[in-house]
């Protein structure tokens, strides 16, 4: 499974991050550590999953954290997330 991670501030994309996890587990587990690890590599918080990021989620394969899923403030008005290739 890969998963794009992406910053966005003003419509213009300022960091990227993929992750790529390989390993025998559900692809809830994997979707999770995948933004675990996004957000060690970006320096961000992990973000609250809302009800509205799971069926996001559940029904494209997407979804955009914005400052209301994160405790700390952030500097740019969202994370997205973007599953490009699944097993």
């Amino acid at each position: 499974m890969r998963i794009w991670f992406k910053i966005w501030k003003d419509t213009k994309l300022i960091k990227d991050h993929t992750v790529i996890r390989n390993e025998n587990d559900t692809r809830t587990h994997k979707v999770f550590a995948a933004l675990e690890e996004a957000c060690h590599e970006l320096n961000l918080g992990t973000p609250v999953w809302l009800e509205k990021n799971i069926k996001d989620f559940k029904r494209l394969s997407r979804c955009r954290f914005y400052q209301d899923n994160f405790m700390e403030s952030i500097d740019f008005d969202y994370l997205e997330m973007l599953v490009i290739d699944e097993d």
